[in-house]
């Protein structure tokens, strides 16, 4: 049987979206970018992953950021409401207000 590293990245990758989807409340409380990018469940993802935020600095109330992997993604968009979607591998798009 022959496995593949980027089905194994692509699994490892809905993994850890679909924990951060199941209790996203846990997963949006930040005070700056920097510390976003300073989550240590970002490590979760496999390598390869993009990460990609904006918001928060400079007294924005706002926050977005974006994690991707090959056409999978998790974006979190913070602003009235607080948005999760992600769209796993097999190309389903979940979104979960909080």
């Amino acid at each position: 049987m022959l496995l593949s590293l980027d089905d194994y990245k692509c699994q490892q990758f809905d993994e850890a979206a679909e924990k951060i989807m199941a209790e996203p409340q846990n997963y949006c409380e930040f005070d700056s970018v920097s510390d976003f990018y300073k989550a240590a469940w970002l490590n979760e993802f496999p390598k390869g992953t993009t990460v990609l935020a904006t918001g928060l600095d400079d007294g924005a109330e706002e926050f977005y950021a974006i994690i991707a992997f090959k056409s999978q993604y998790l974006q979190i968009d913070v602003s009235d409401k607080t948005k999760f979607s992600f769209k796993n591998q097999q190309g389903n798009v979940i979104t979960t207000l909080v």
